[in-house]
Parts: structure tokens; sequence; C-alpha cells
């Protein structure tokens, strides 16, 4: 029987085993050498585990930034002033508004980001973005700077902003999918503004579970309270302290990689409020990523389903999957004749167990994405394969890179175009076309007659039902073109529109 100071040392070795191979550059758990080699000494152990913290924190604090959100003020408000006392212990006259920098400024909203491009683009949750507000970043050795949304997506929570800065240290990233439970990872963030003058805080502990799902939280305008990817299973779980608001900060393992970045997305009453929350840095948050460093939207794929749980019944037979409660006409999913009542059991061959792993599995990949579903109908298994169109992404979209156009028209996937705040595709919709959403004033489609809201399926006499072919086709054409419009009952209706170069 082991006693317990034994126990204790067997637990320190194996903790000084895994920070010998950081330290060492060791690639493999082969060529580590055996714990009978290593002095049994609880304090130099511990000094150097210490030691390699220390070592991971200092490599990469420099790329974790502090960040503040003030809200611009409006003619007649006031906001922002903190008490200060004069040498006699008075109320002090305050002539200005505390500027950023001030010991006593406070911002509206504050949190924290990662550089992700040594020029200023600095990576952090979406949440924090915030209307009519003003953004500024403060980095390790304490310089502020001014900063600018460049993009947000708030099906990833994630934003970029960036910054007038050429010398900052981005943070190296890593691969969340690695990641196995009892792994140690440390925690850099911005808890409660602690860290506004950028010296982040930092705390440890191990990976405590994967795949987590964030609670949801119904609002009138969402009422399944589910609006990002993460509410379908995606967070990392850790037992590293988190102060509220640790916001944007890093997880990152003992290489010093950023394998995740830290949310309080799920922190609410009555969850694990001790726990600690980050976005896995995996392939959908690679891609994401690119998209928002450019100032672009980004898309997901849509299937066309509204996926239903199974019956408890079936669970306990040992049923796994979900089942389709409808399919949307138009749809890929209705394109290869799925139908109500099939049971959808894997996704690219990875086996699904709910709805919610369904629509993780479909909604992280990107438009366009071809899938390929096992199905069970009448127990009979069988494959399909189809291509997914766009998912109508809802909430706060900041994309700052023009969008592409032709002869003044903008146009995108029907799929995308939401009809109703509690939904889409309420009406019946062309599904062999791309929808108009914007027309430039003056230019030779809106000279023609065209506007947002209208539908077209042919350029001449090509079919168009992306706006990659739409640009592809348009593209050919340098005269004046044909277009063929879907019928939309209005009495304005024209079936054929002629666009001048």
């Amino acid at each position: 029987m082991i006693s317990k100071p034994d126990m204790f040392k067997v637990g320190v070795l194996i903790i000084v085993g895994m920070c010998t191979l950081v330290v060492s550059g060791v690639a493999g758990a082969e060529e580590t050498s055996s714990v009978s080699s290593i002095d049994v000494n609880g304090p130099a152990l511990l000094a150097l585990f210490e030691s390699t913290l220390v070592d991971v924190i200092a490599r990469t604090e420099k790329s974790v930034v502090a960040i503040a959100r003030v809200r611009t003020s409006r003619p007649g408000e006031v906001f922002n002033l903190e008490p200060r006392l004069d040498p006699f212990g008075g109320l002090a006259e305050r002539s200005i508004t505390p500027q950023t920098g001030d010991p006593n400024f406070f911002p509206t909203d504050y949190g924290a980001g990662v550089v992700v491009d040594s020029k200023g683009l600095i990576l952090t949750v979406a949440q924090l973005i915030g209307e009519e507000s003003e953004y500024y970043v403060t980095t390790c050795d304490r310089r502020t700077f001014r900063a600018r949304v460049v993009a947000a997506d708030p099906r990833s929570d994630l934003a970029v902003l960036s910054v007038p800065a050429e010398d900052l240290q981005p943070i190296t990233l890593g691969n969340a999918a690695l990641l196995k439970k009892g792994q140690i990872v440390i925690a850099l963030g911005n808890p409660y503004a602690i860290a506004k003058d950028g010296q982040v805080c930092a705390s440890w502990g191990i990976v405590s579970n994967l795949g987590r799902k964030a609670p949801p939280m119904p609002t009138d305008r969402d009422p399944t309270g589910k609006p990002t990817i993460h509410h379908f299973g995606t967070l990392i779980q850790t037992d590293a302290k988190l102060g509220f608001s640790s916001n944007g900060g890093a997880l990152v393992n003992l290489k010093g990689e950023m394998v995740g970045l830290l949310t309080t997305l799920p922190v609410a009453t009555g969850y694990e409020t001790p726990a600690g929350y980050a976005y896995p840095v995996d392939e959908t948050f690679l891609r994401v990523l690119n998209h928002l460093k450019r100032g672009e939207e980004v898309e997901y794929g849509l299937l066309g389903i509204q996926p239903e749980s199974l019956s408890l019944a079936e669970r306990a037979s040992g049923l796994q999957g979900t089942r389709i409660d409808r399919v949307v006409p138009g749809t890929p999913a209705d394109r290869v004749g799925l139908r109500g009542r099939d049971l959808l059991v894997a996704v690219n061959g990875e086996p699904l167990y709910d709805d919610d792993g369904l629509v993780l599995a479909v909604g992280r990949l990107p438009v366009d994405s071809k899938v390929t579903l096992d199905v069970v109908r009448d127990r009979r298994r069988f494959q399909v394969q189809t291509v997914l169109t766009k998912y109508p992404v809802r909430g706060r979209k900041i994309v700052t890179a023009p969008p592409q156009k032709w002869r003044g028209i903008t146009v995108d996937y029907v799929s995308a175009v939401s009809s109703s705040p509690e939904g889409f595709w309420q009406f019946p919709r062309p599904t062999d076309a791309v929808a108009v959403v914007a027309v430039e004033e003056n230019s030779p489609a809106w000279k023609a007659g065209l506007r947002p809201g209208a539908f077209i399926s042919h350029i001449e006499t090509e079919a168009v039902t992306t706006p990659k072919v739409f640009y592809q086709v348009a593209a050919k054409y340098k005269g004046p073109v044909r277009l063929r419009l879907v019928p939309d009952g209005s009495e304005n209706y024209q079936p054929v529109l002629i666009i001048e170069p």
C-alpha cells in the first residue's frame, strides 16, 4: 500500500515528467527518462515545475493584451466618473473625464485579446463588440492604442481588431484536437479589468472535459437560446481559475501554444461557475480566423432539416442518431430525397448521438461543402451525398472587406435571406436562383430597374444557383446582358432585365 507522502511524490514526478518534455524539447514519450533516474526531492521537483510555468507564461504573455470598450457619450450624458479624494480626504473636483491609462478610468466593458499578426491584428470575442463604442488595446509593455473593428462573427463569437503597431508578438496557435482530459493548461486573461495596464493575470489547471455545451439562454429574438456553434458542444472545460470577464484571453499548453480562447459565455446562474471555458483552436476556429483577418463574412453550411431527438425507449434500445422531423423544400436535404422520420446516424463517417451533434457536424462546415450522410429508413441503412447551402447567421455581423459586385449587383444564397427574426424559409422561395441583396444607386443594374429582394435564375441562357456561379458567368459578358428573374407576384414584376455595361 502506497503512503500519502509516496503518492504525493509520484504525482509530482508525473508533473515533472510532463514539464521535462517541454523544457528539453523531447518529441515523444518513448524518449523520456524513467522516473527512477530523477532525484525524488519534493522542493526541487516543485521548483522545476514552477520554473516551467514561469517560462511558458513569460513567453506567451507578450501576445496577450487588455481591451477596453468605451461607449460613446451622447450630448449631456455623463458616465465613467470615479470618486477621487484630495490630499485632505475630501472629494476632489474633477475638471475632465478620466482617459484611458488613467488609474481612475473604468471602461464600459473590458476583456482580453491575443495578437494573431505582428502588424496589429488582435483576436477577441465578439460579445465584447458593442454599439456606438470605441476600443482601446493595452499591450504587455503598457502601450495603449486606439483600435478599430476589422470583422466580427456572431456564430463563432470571434472578432478581430486592428491597432497601429508593427512590432507585436503573435501567439503560437496549437491544435485543440490533440487535447486530452488531465493535460495541464495555463489561462492568461484580464479578470475584473485588473489587467487594464496590460499586465495579464495567469492561472493554471487541467483540462477537465472536452466538447462541452454552452447553456442555452433564450431571448425574444432567439427563442432557442443557442446562437453560436458553441451551444452545440465545442467548449474546452478547465479548472484553471478564471475571473469574471476573462473573455478573449488565451488558454495555452505547456509548449506555449494557444489551444483555446477564453470565454465567460457559459457562466450563468445554476451552472458551473467555478469552471473555466475556452473556444477550441481547431479547423473551424482557424477557418473563421482567416476570414476575419481579411475583414470578410464567415459562411456556414446548411443542410435544411429540422432534427428531432430520439425517444427514451429508442435510446434505451441502443438506437443512436437523430430523427428528421421535417425537410425544408428546395434545400440540399430535399434534393437528395431525405424524408421526415428518416434516421441520420453519421455525417462524413462520424457517428451522431443527438440532434445537437447533427447541428454541430453540419453547421461548422463551410458553405458548398460536400457531405456524406448515413441514413436509416425502414431498417435499411444507406448513404447519400449532397452539397451544403448557406446558413442564415443571425446577430450583429461586422464585415469591412468590400463585397463582390457586378454592375452594381451584390447577390447571395437564397437560403441566407431570412424572412423573419424567428426563422427562415417561412414562405415559398425559388431554390434554383440567387438573391439580390444590394444594388448600388445609379449603377447599370439600378438604372435597369433591379432592386434588392429580386431573385435571378439565369444570365442569358445559363442557370445561376450560387453566388460563385453567378459571378463566374457574369464575368464572361462584356456588352448588354439579359437577366431572367423569378416571378415575385408584384405588379412591377419584369421577367427579363437588360443590364448595360
